[in-house]
């Protein structure tokens, strides 16, 4: 760590970092799993942002799987080639929506699949190193999805779960819809998207035995063109369409807050800067404690930083980012800004459904890794202005979640792990790689 801190540029110690892991991947996640909280901004959000959109600058070793349209044909017969046979997690992108930074083309592994990029920076850039030409669209793009799948599965078998990772929207829903019948499959993006407001509705209707239908009316969503309304249902995509609820157009974000005069505030848009100061002043205006949770990553594309967001509120909000922010004093106090990312949900995730066997992704076991993580927040931490629990604990808050995702499995009768294991925390844990070193004597 002290070699690490001497980089004053957090691009470098990536690069650090990532040359580290290609030396020895133990000491790597060993010093990752001690130095969680200063490390992880490093390897993940918000400078794997940076990273993504130099990779073909600061490009030093392969990791992952490639596989290009070029490929097409031959997909089973280069996962073959792949050294380790017993994979259980595969995590895939055609890199059309990175983070929050649109398309970087084949700048994203472990595997990616390149279909080319329609981003003219990166087309015209020396030392892009993907496919210098157009995304495949159409057929060309289905039938090569189509392939690889059925590679996937004819490979590894049909319990390997597979991660759709930054798929732009219009394939994501189209490719989450095809396959989840047949393969184990998620999207964290927008089953955490659309589907943060899905699994709000859900919880709300468990809570309360309302139907969902009346749930849904409770949260309101507004994109590019507005309020989602009954009157714009003919033109909004099919996701979109049972979030429209009666109401007359509104235009605008501002315009909607002080329309709905909501209690929380959620941003997971992508665009940078969306809650302006004249929005969460609404905000505070009607609530006492607004929950201002601004998600889309990495930092220049967070809806507004947590120093906005205390001292528009006159540090009445409760605050969440994507990325994280450092402590903000505001009228002699220090808030810690808490972070809301989906680092704490789908490693959990993933382990819970490969622990339990899981033969299908069920929405209720997504439901069952949020209400395992909201249980991991202590007294202590709602006292900080937090709804989170603090990253240090995050091997621990993992194991909780995988837990309570396999235990959802068992109960729905998708689980084919048997006999199920008494202590599932303890078994999650098991589980769980720990890099430690052997003692010779």
């Amino acid at each position: 760590m002290h070699n690490l801190r001497q980089y004053q540029v957090p691009l470098q110690r990536y690069m650090a970092m990532m040359d580290l892991q290609e030396r020895n991947e133990r000491l790597f996640y060993k010093l990752l799993i001690d130095n969680v909280e200063e490390l992880l901004p490093v390897v993940y959000t918000p400078t794997v942002g940076e990273a993504c959109q130099k990779y073909g600058c600061i490009f030093r070793h392969p990791q992952g799987l490639y596989i290009s349209l070029k490929e097409k044909g031959k997909i089973l017969e280069v996962l073959k080639n792949w050294p380790q046979k017993s994979i259980q997690v595969i995590v895939v992108t055609d890199g059309e929506r990175i983070l929050g930074l649109g398309d970087l083309g084949c700048q994203c592994l472990p595997i990616t699949i390149d279909v080319g990029t329609n981003n003219e920076a990166l087309l015209k850039d020396d030392f892009y190193i993907g496919l210098r030409q157009r995304r495949a669209t159409g057929q060309e793009y289905a039938d090569l999805l189509q392939e690889f799948m059925t590679a996937v599965k004819q490979n590894y078998g049909e319990k390997v779960l597979v991660q759709f990772e930054d798929f732009a929207n219009h394939n994501a829903f189209e490719l989450l819809a095809k396959y989840r019948k047949t393969h184990l499959v998620f999207n964290d993006d927008i089953q955490a998207g659309t589907g943060i407001a899905e699994l709000i509705a859900l919880e709300m209707s468990k809570q309360t035995k309302s139907p969902i239908e009346e749930t849904r009316k409770k949260i309101w969503l507004v994109d590019s063109k507005g309020l989602i309304v009954s009157s714009r249902k003919e033109s909004l995509q099919h996701f979109k369409k049972p979030w429209a609820h009666e109401h007359e157009p509104v235009k605008t974000l501002l315009d909607a807050v002080k329309a709905i005069k909501p209690t929380v505030l959620i941003g997971s848009s992508g665009v940078g800067q969306t809650f302006t100061k004249d929005v969460v002043e609404a905000m505070a205006s009607f609530n006492e404690k607004p929950v201002i949770l601004a998600l889309s990553n990495p930092t220049s594309q967070s809806e507004c930083t947590a120093e906005q967001a205390y001292k528009w509120t006159k540090g009445r909000a409760i605050f969440a980012s994507g990325s994280p922010f450092d402590p903000v004093e505001y009228d002699g106090k220090i808030f810690a800004p808490g972070q809301a990312n989906n680092a704490y949900i789908f490693p959990g995730f993933g382990l819970g459904v490969v622990i339990s066997g899981a033969i299908h992704v069920h929405d209720d076991m997504l439901l069952a890794a949020s209400e395992a993580l909201a249980q991991q927040v202590m007294a202590e931490n709602y006292e900080k202005g937090l709804i989170y629990p603090p990253f240090s604990n995050i091997r621990k808050i993992s194991a909780h979640i995988a837990a309570n995702v396999a235990a959802k499995a068992y109960e729905l009768g998708l689980a084919s792990r048997l006999p199920r294991p008494e202590n599932l925390v303890k078994y999650a844990e098991s589980c769980m790689y720990t890099p430690i070193y052997r003692n010779y004597r």
